[in-house]
């Protein structure tokens, strides 16, 4: 249970900093990086959740230790799940958006030139 309960404050650690140096870089317009730096806090409620289970592994009796040990790494794991695909469908959403509005003058009434489908 030792074992157990150290790895996870230490996965709690690395997804607490993994988060703030997401946080701290520049706004990008990558699609990736604003995946990224939209998941913060969804990793920071998981770092919270990890360290949560890692202390209760550690106080708690074997048993209860075990089942929130459990509770909560699955909690965490399915938190940033969640957050990855909220993020990634909110800038989906935007970039789709964008290429809709780019598209509507991307022909500017040259009919003769123009590769795109008309409405």
């Amino acid at each position: 249970m030792l074992i157990a309960a150290v790895l996870c404050l230490c996965a709690a650690v690395a997804t607490a900093a993994m988060g703030l140096w997401s946080a701290s870089r520049p706004h990008a317009t990558d699609q990736v990086a604003q995946v990224l730096r939209a998941v913060v806090p969804t990793q920071l409620a998981a770092a919270v959740m990890l360290a949560a289970g890692g202390v209760v592994a550690l106080a708690a009796p074997p048993h209860a230790g075990v089942l929130a040990l459990v509770v909560c790494v699955v909690g965490a794991v399915g938190t940033v799940a969640a957050g990855c695909y909220q993020s990634a469908k909110s800038v989906a959403l935007r970039e789709a958006a964008r290429e809709a509005q780019s598209s509507d003058a991307g022909c500017a009434g040259a009919c003769a030139s123009c590769t795109l489908s008309c409405h």
